[in-house]
């Protein structure tokens, strides 16, 4: 009984010639499961149904010196015959035995088989480097977001150092002043505090300015005033949003900004926080401005819900 040759074994399975012819060509005739896993691989090429160009051979002998020669066999000689051990075709008038339709059936059933086992390997190697790929995604992912958590608790712990440092100044300022008037105050008892003759002798004398008097060293110094507000806000999902307001514009601008550019579902009720001290703000500390509110010159604020 002839087997089936590999280019007949691929038409039989239902192959296009000219993709069968190929697969015969790049895996050297080798076998029917070399071919298979070729077409598999390349199924996908933007050239695999351009035609086959069989590689012209030379012919033994030569021709140019006006011999005989025998040409080398081409790939549709193939198709007809089956390779000897010693290269040359032994087609079905060498020995060669027919197939008949049964054993045909039964061999094309065997490669159907093998070709089904190679596709669901295929597809689970492919489901493999998905599932791998996608781990991968997830693993980037996970970075970023714990970057940006990151990113905004060092903008958080900036505000908040900030905001700690300009409190200090502020304190600071206010005992310098507090101390200035305490040695003011000093100063001028001890100037007008004494009695006697040296009371006597010193209202006799002009009135002059002490050195060490409030109105020689000018006023005290006056705490500074900011024309603008910085403010943070941190909305539901955590996420943040910064901006500038004036002063004197009221807390209900801050919540109209929010509106505006949070991420806050539409139609949900919400108010405002201050998280340090805590507190909340209600309807009517709307319409305060924020240097009443004590929110000059920033602050941080959260989103909550009603």
């Amino acid at each position: 009984m002839a087997e089936l040759t590999t280019l007949e074994s691929l038409l039989e399975m239902g192959f296009d010639r000219n993709r069968a012819e190929k697969a015969v060509a790049n895996t050297g005739n080798q076998g029917i499961e070399q071919a298979m896993d070729w077409l598999m691989e390349h199924e996908n090429d933007p050239d695999i149904d351009e035609p086959y160009v069989p590689l012209v051979g030379n012919v033994q002998g030569g021709r140019a010196d006006g011999q005989s020669g025998t040409e080398e066999p081409t790939l549709g000689d193939t198709a007809t015959g089956t390779a000897g051990g010693d290269g040359s075709l032994m087609n079905d008038e060498s020995g060669g035995q027919l197939m008949t339709e049964e054993e045909k059936l039964e061999q094309v059933k065997r490669l159907e088989e093998l070709m089904r086992v190679k596709q669901a390997e295929r597809r689970e190697r492919e489901r493999a480097e998905e599932l791998e790929r996608e781990k991968q995604r997830r693993r980037q992912g996970q970075e970023l977001q714990q970057i940006r958590q990151k990113l905004q608790d060092d903008d958080m712990k900036k505000l908040a150092d900030q905001r700690r440092k300009e409190k200090m100044e502020d304190k600071m300022a206010r005992q310098r002043v507090k101390e200035k008037i305490a040695r003011d105050r000093e100063e001028r008892a001890q100037k007008f505090g004494g009695g006697g003759s040296s009371s006597t002798a010193a209202s006799s004398q002009p009135t002059q300015p002490s050195p060490s008097s409030p109105t020689s060293q000018g006023p005290p110094p006056t705490k500074k005033e900011y024309e603008e507000c910085r403010i943070q806000v941190r909305l539901l999902d955590g996420s943040t949003i910064n901006t500038v307001f004036k002063a004197q514009e009221p807390l209900a601008a801050v919540r109209v900004y929010v509106q505006m550019n949070g991420n806050t579902p539409e139609g949900q009720d919400f108010t405002l926080l201050s998280p340090y001290p805590r507190h909340v703000y209600t309807e009517l500390d709307m319409e305060k401005p924020l240097k009443e509110l004590g929110l000059v010159p920033s602050a941080v604020l959260v989103v909550i819900k009603k």
